[in-house]
């Protein structure tokens, strides 16, 4: 059964009272400012996005608490020095979302999901204070992977983009090719900054892959890390029980066990 909205209300305003005490009473939490807490905010965003793409509902609302905690410290802080508080940061966000979505409380149509993207894009780019250009505000410290696909889509927003995954999987093979050419052509200072070069260009395409099949690259990344190192592990211990010592393994060996977990994980 779903909460009251006076429920939510009354434990949103418990959490406000929990945080504006533990900036007052605890050492550390009273020593901290945004750059020191942002670091916190970032983790716990990270394990956010784990719970949801391992569909734990357990530790989905685990997660949001701890980032729900991290909204609240933060607005504290902006009150502290009377630039906000929490109520600003709220009235703020609706009235962005209310211009963001003219589709919803406006008459502009849109024919889908593509249109309310290219509209954000647009109006974000008209509001003031924001800086011009294609690839304006576009954070720097993003995760690389991140950061590709913030830039494809801002290029695409702009017209600067093509229809459907064929030719952005075409230019993955493309840039393949063109990493192998170099992979094993000598030692050379300038072999070794075409591998540089060649390799980043892939990793490029493959995000514009993605962001065409609406994937999420660092989420599928960690996914597939994880699926690699839960094969290790379950070929470490096929090996145990056959009484060997993954580490005295040769090669060969530890490819064959890893080969039948792949096998029975296919199966």
């Amino acid at each position: 059964m779903s909460a009251s909205r006076s429920e939510i209300q009354e434990a949103l305003l418990q959490l406000d009272e929990l945080t504006r005490r533990l900036r007052r009473e605890c050492p550390w939490d009273r020593e901290q400012d945004e750059r020191t807490i942002v670091p916190h905010t970032l983790e716990e965003a990270y394990e956010l996005a784990d719970a949801a793409q391992q569909r734990d509902d357990g530790k989905l609302l685990d997660e949001l608490g701890d980032v729900l905690f991290q909204v609240h410290f933060l607005a504290l802080l902006l009150e502290e020095r009377g630039a906000g508080d929490l109520a600003a940061v709220a009235q703020h966000t609706r009235q962005k979302l209310i211009r963001r979505h003219p589709h919803v409380f406006s008459d502009t149509e849109v024919a889908g999901a593509a249109d309310v993207l290219r509209n954000w894009d647009e109006i974000k780019k008209g509001e003031e204070g924001r800086e011009r250009g294609v690839f304006a505000e576009v954070p720097e410290n993003l995760p690389s992977l991140l950061h590709a696909r913030k830039l494809q889509r801002r290029a695409a927003s702009s017209g600067f983009d093509v229809d459907g995954v064929e030719i952005p999987l075409q230019t993955v093979r493309d840039e393949l090719e063109q990493l192998e050419a170099v992979a094993e052509a000598g030692d050379s200072e300038a072999v070794r900054d075409a591998r540089f070069h060649e390799l980043g260009d892939l990793l490029f395409a493959a995000v514009n892959v993605a962001r065409k099949l609406h994937v999420d690259p660092e989420l599928a990344l960690r996914s597939s890390s994880e699926r690699f190192r839960a094969r290790l592990e379950a070929a470490a211990e096929l090996a145990s029980r056959d009484g060997r010592a993954w580490d005295d393994l040769a090669r060969e060996q530890q490819l064959a066990y890893y080969a039948r977990v792949v096998s029975q994980s296919s199966d």
